[in-house]
Order: structure tokens, then C-alpha cells, then sequence
């Protein structure tokens, strides 16, 4: 297949957003030329000779925007370009040189290969010569993005990528600088789009290259953006994606393929089972989930039965888990707490927590740590029986 005819066999475009990118501009349209004429440029404010330069490829697609509004923004505008010329992809390649266009063909050949995706380039950030500052912000962004969507990837932050345009329709994005390329990829992941690294070159210039990551202002955008993610994946998305889970499985279904028949060793399952118990019986009412999923994470749990089994505290079960806790911690403490209890009124045994809250909290922990410890083992040895029996 001919060299032009590579993005063509996917109905693709490149998209090359720049900002006071002169020195290395013509270079990277240069290259991306020598593989397609359906370029779209973004020169998002330039106040150097972008515009002068730009004025030598009357082939290509080129919007001007009047001032710099970030990285995010040119893209979107561009998105939204490539979409009304009916382009099912777009190929993103930053314009400060960093990137090869000799890689492009490889983005095709994953899409026609492994099927449709939004592909990130692996810029293998651990070897010689990748900035100190690029390697840990790779690795940060990394670890939130496996939180938020469970995906594990090696580089989240490269900007040489591959855009599923169609697929991306109708989803709101809010960010407009370099956090944009996070927002993206995460909703993406949550609306169920494939997201894979593919292999890349790269080269960081010290002369040449131009950087505009400001690494206060643009490192707290990307926190904040984190923050809500990370919100919107524990309230949100997680519990929807259990439920669906279990509303298209049923009960038996999820419990045994989803519950019992992960790939997980007796031993993480177990301990996924004493983790949700602790949490679900500990005094953190109201962030049980939170809490519950982020040491799930942390520990490389298992998600799934770490969140089913801190729903320990069913709500018809409330009132008598409260009373137990005080009772425990009373008898720890050498107090009195045998007052009357009226399980049906909710207003009562709040009044009557806040009254003896310190017992509550002691006895809730005990009654947390003795309950897990009983389940985490009652299950490893349920499961490792099971086991046995099914290799007999």
C-alpha cells in the first residue's frame, strides 16, 4: 500500500496543533506530508512566524485561531473540523519536533489489526534521554488513570495519538489545556472504548524543542481535573458498572463468575472478603465506597468483591450492627451502655450513638477486625477446598 494511501484505508486525517512552534513546524508537516494531504493545522494564537509558515502549505486545512486558549481547545476545534469532512479518525502529532511521522502507518496497522480503539503512543519513558520532569508526570498520570478506569497503561501522556471520532460524539468534555488529553481518555474508557499503547519514537530536543507545560499552574489543573474524576469514578461509575454487571448476569451468574471464578488467587479473593467486611462494619458511614475501592486499588484487590461484601450493612441490619458496636465497646471500656433501643426510630439510635460515640467507634473497629478476620479466613478455605475438589 502506498504511503499515501495509509490513512485513507481508515477514512483518517492528522491534526496538528501548534503554538509558537517555529523552529520545528515545517519539519512535522513536512514528514506528515509525505503520508497524507488531509491535514488539519490548528495554530492556536501563535505569536511568532507560525503564521508566515503556514502560509507556504496552501494544501493542507488551517484554522487560525485569534488567541492562545491551550492545547485541549485546539483540538476540539479540530475534532469538530475533522467530524464535518466525515473523518471516522483522527491521528494527533504534537508540532515541537518530539514526535516521528515514520509512525504513523504503525496507528493503522493496530486499528486494522485489533479492531477499532483509541491508541496511545509508548514513548518508554524509562529510557536514557526522556526529561526527569515528563517520566514522573507520566507515572502520576498513569496511576490515577488505572484508578479511574482500571486500565493499566504504560504512557497516558503522549500526544502522538489515534482519536476514534465517531465514537467519540456526543460526549461533553469541560477542559480546554493539556489536562484535555486526560478528560478524554478517561471518558473514553468509561464509555467502553477500547484504549491501548501502541510502540513509538521520540526525540526531546534541547535546542529546537519547545515546551509549554507550566508545571504549577498546569500540574494543579490536572489535579483538580484527577479530584473530580476520581469522585465521579467512586460514586458513579463503579457502582454502575457492578450493577449492570449484576442486572445482566443475575444473582447466580455474578456470585459464581464474577464473585468465585476470577482469576484471582484464593488468597486475594479472601482478602478482598475481610477488606470489604472491615470497611463495610467500620465507622465511616456514608464513605464506605470510597474508602472501600481506593485500598482495593492501592492493595491490587479485587474491586468487585471488595465493594459486594462492604454492603455488609444492609439497612434493615443498621440498628442492630449499632447496638452491637456500643455493646462491645462498652464491655472494652468496663462502661454502661444498656439504655433502651428503639430499632425502628432513626432519630433515637443517632441520638443514642452520640451519646456513648466513643464506645461506638471502639466496639464498631473490634467488631470490624474480628468479622473480617472470620470471613477472610472462612473464605480461603472454602475456596481452597473448592479448589481441591475441582481437581479431583
Amino acid at each position: 500500500m502506498a504511503s499515501n494511501e495509509v490513512l485513507a484505508s481508515i477514512n483518517a486525517c492528522v491534526v496538528v496543533p501548534t503554538y509558537n512552534n517555529a523552529k520545528t513546524l515545517s519539519r512535522v508537516l513536512d514528514g506528515v506530508s509525505s503520508y497524507t494531504s488531509q491535514i488539519i493545522v490548528v495554530n492556536d494564537g501563535s505569536t511568532d512566524t507560525t503564521r508566515n509558515i503556514l502560509g507556504h502549505y496552501n494544501n493542507l486545512t488551517i484554522i487560525h485561531l485569534p488567541h492562545n486558549g491551550g492545547k485541549g481547545n485546539a483540538l476540539r476545534r479540530a475534532f469538530r473540523e475533522a467530524s464535518t469532512k466525515g473523518f471516522d479518525y483522527a491521528i494527533t502529532i504534537d508540532s515541537d519536533g518530539q514526535h516521528f511521522p515514520e509512525d504513523i502507518p504503525a496507528f493503522i496497522h493496530d486499528i486494522q489489526k485489533n479492531g477499532p480503539a483509541l491508541l496511545i503512543g509508548d514513548r518508554n519513558m524509562n529510557r536514557a534521554g526522556i526529561p526527569g520532569r515528563s517520566s514522573f508526570g507520566n507515572r502520576f498520570s498513569n496511576f490515577w488513570f488505572r484508578f479511574e478506569t482500571g486500565i493499566a497503561l504504560s504512557d497516558t501522556q503522549s500526544g502522538f495519538r489515534l482519536y476514534p471520532l465517531k465514537k467519540l460524539q456526543n460526549t461533553r468534555f469541560y477542559t480546554t489545556k493539556f489536562e484535555f488529553e486526560i478528560e478524554v481518555i478517561v471518558k473514553a474508557a468509561w464509555r467502553g472504548i477500547a484504549i491501548r499503547n501502541i510502540p513509538i519514537s521520540v526525540h526531546y530536543d534541547p535546542v529546537d524543542r519547545v515546551s509549554h507545560f507550566r508545571p504549577f499552574r498546569d500540574f494543579t489543573r490536572i489535579s483538580i481535573l484527577n479530584t473530580w474524576l476520581v469522585l465521579v469514578t467512586l460514586f458513579y461509575i463503579r457502582p454502575r458498572d457492578y450493577f449492570r454487571t449484576f442486572k445482566k448476569k443475575g444473582f447466580k451468574r455474578f456470585f459464581f463468575e464474577d464473585l468465585l471464578h476470577s482469576e484471582d488467587s484464593p488468597q486475594k479473593k479472601a482478602s478482598s472478603a475481610a477488606l470489604g467486611v472491615f470497611v463495610g462494619l467500620s465507622p465511616f458511614w456514608g464513605f464506605q465506597t470510597v474508602i472501600v475501592l481506593f485500598f482495593a486499588v492501592v492493595l491490587r484487590l479485587n474491586k468487585l468483591i471488595a465493594f459486594a461484601f462492604s454492603n455488609v450493612s444492609l439497612p434493615p441490619l443498621i440498628p442492630f450492627i449499632i447496638f452491637a458496636c456500643i455493646q462491645i465497646g462498652a464491655s472494652l471500656t468496663g462502661s454502661v451502655a444498656h439504655q433502651a433501643f428503639q430499632w425502628r426510630e432513626v432519630s433515637t439510635y443517632r441520638t443514642f450513638i452520640q451519646q456513648h460515640l466513643f464506645e461506638y467507634i471502639l466496639g464498631s473497629l473490634a467488631l470490624a477486625t474480628i468479622s473480617a478476620g472470620i470471613v477472610g479466613f472462612t473464605s480461603y478455605f472454602i475456596l481452597i477446598r473448592r479448589d481441591r475438589l475441582r481437581t479431583l
